[in-house]
């Protein structure tokens, strides 16, 4: 059996649980080549083992994408089928940009990094042409939903011959815990201050949650999946930029600087928010941040939408659960895919499932 040498880029939550995954799986045709952080790498031909950490610890030398590009060349032969794969961990424009290089190379890419394929359409298609002149492959489930299977759901529909119609789906697991708790099915809760606040507290949002609440997150998930769908490739040519987003954020705080001056003043737009859940109740229905892609009206948004009580973006959903309807000519009633869309462990899994599929 062949081996395929791993280099891993970025060693936080998701590169550390992603390492534990990889060196645990059995009888593993893995070698584990290069572990880099932002400040410094180590690589061994050899391979390295479980005192990874301790190596990058010791090591004195700082990452370098050239390099690392030609020491997995030499572990590639030219003319033979790819044996080394990039899994870039991290969250850098810097890293994506250098994509095509690899798979030019023969070098696979494996993703969660949203930046390589939710950014200019000009990057996306010399990722795609790279994978055709390396004879390579660029792998992303775990962009869009962390492990769930979302992307491969979609690309495998569009490749045997379905037609997207239309997908919806919560796609964030920050928005979705929001509005969970702020409106429900019995049309009261909290305050939209104090939600935001908890979910802070509880780690779901990033340090300032403005940066939840603008949206722009989802975009990158709604780009991604645009991609994927023939009629749309082409049709955001700034990529995330080019999405429709309806921001949470209230216009009066756009530049407050800190998170905890965020939500020092948030709670003075509280009454907007009460108004908005309220006229949804009357409706008999609950407030959901979706992304939402129309592929006949070329429509791809993120904005704060109104759900019946009986639907399943209702129902359905629990904490930070991300959910996803499918609309297709063979699925004239959706196919829906729902569980947890965050979190280390099943963002790594979904890591590690794109690597299986290269051996």
């Amino acid at each position: 059996m062949a081996i395929l040498n791993v280099a891993v880029i970025g060693v936080g939550l998701v590169g550390k649980e992603f390492i534990t995954q990889l060196l645990a799986v059995p009888h593993s045709s893995f070698r584990l080549v290069s572990v880099s952080s932002s400040t410094r790498t180590h690589f061994s031909a050899n391979g390295i083992s479980s005192n990874w950490q301790e190596l990058l610890a010791k090591s004195v030398v700082k990452p370098d994408l050239p390099g690392l590009l030609a020491q997995l060349i030499v572990l590639t032969p030219h003319g033979l089928p790819a044996r080394a794969v990039v899994v870039d961990n991290t969250a850098t424009d810097i890293v994506a940009a250098f994509y095509p290089e690899f798979l030019k190379a023969g070098i696979h890419v494996v993703t969660p990094n949203k930046k390589g394929w939710s950014g200019e359409l000009s990057l996306w298609q010399k990722i795609d042409l790279a994978t055709k002149e390396g004879d390579s492959k660029m792998f992303g489930e775990a962009t869009v939903g962390a492990g769930l299977p979302i992307v491969n759901t979609l690309k495998g529909m569009v490749g045997t011959g379905d037609k997207v119609i239309k997908i919806e789906g919560v796609l964030s697991g920050t928005m979705s815990y929001i509005f969970n708790e702020f409106s429900t099915i019995k049309g009261s809760g909290p305050s939209f201050s104090t939600v935001v606040k908890t979910a802070k507290e509880r780690g779901y949002t990033e340090p300032h949650p403005a940066d939840d609440l603008t949206g722009s997150d989802v975009a990158r998930k709604l780009t991604i999946l645009s991609r994927f769908i023939p009629a749309l490739t082409h049709h955001l040519p700034h990529g995330h930029t080019s999405v429709d987003i309806e921001s949470l954020v209230p216009k009066e705080l756009n530049d407050v600087a800190t998170g905890d001056d965020f939500l020092a003043k948030l709670p003075a737009f509280d009454e907007r928010f009460d108004k908005l859940r309220a006229d949804a109740a009357e409706e008999g229905k609950v407030l959901r941040y979706v992304g939402i892609i129309d592929v006949a009206r070329k429509i791809v948004k993120a904005s704060l939408e109104k759900y019946p009580v009986t639907h399943p973006f209702a129902t359905s959903l629990g904490g930070s659960d991300n959910i996803i309807a499918f609309h297709t000519e063979r699925y004239p009633r959706p196919l829906i895919v729902q569980g947890a869309g965050a979190g280390a462990a099943v963002t790594a899994a979904g890591v590690l499932g794109d690597v299986l599929q290269l051996v």
